[in-house]
């Protein structure tokens, strides 16, 4: 079965970067992956979207030009790089099978997600 480990969040100022990962245990795939962010008191919503070899990204207008999303399928691993935060990035940042998600029915369960905190 597979697993999802998100990491790479952390506290940060406004302006600042982070780079999060998120890493498949169980066996390889090649689905689009998609990044996914949950503030306190609000619903999961999208940020990211990759193509299974990564030649093909969507983003949320609220983070185009200062998120970029990428993989490495050979480590089963897709990355997301924050650039210019703002405190309105601050949430939990999960990553799951993109299709699946938008379809309302994961493909895989939700890992625990990794904090992101942007501080003014």
């Amino acid at each position: 079965q597979v697993q999802l480990v998100e990491s790479g969040g952390g506290l940060v100022q406004a302006g600042g970067s982070l780079r999060l990962s998120c890493a498949a245990s169980g066996r390889t795939f090649n689905f689009a992956m998609g990044w996914f962010r949950q503030a306190p008191g609000k619903e999961r919503a999208f940020v990211a979207a990759i193509s299974g070899w990564g030649g093909k990204t969507i983003y949320a207008d609220s983070v185009k030009g200062r998120f970029t999303i990428s993989r490495d399928n050979a480590k089963n691993t897709v990355y997301l790089q924050m650039n210019s935060l703002k405190p309105e990035d601050t949430a939990v940042y999960y990553c799951n099978v993109y299709l699946s998600v938008v379809a309302g029915k994961p493909q895989i369960n939700w890992g625990q997600g990794t904090q992101v905190t942007v501080s003014s």
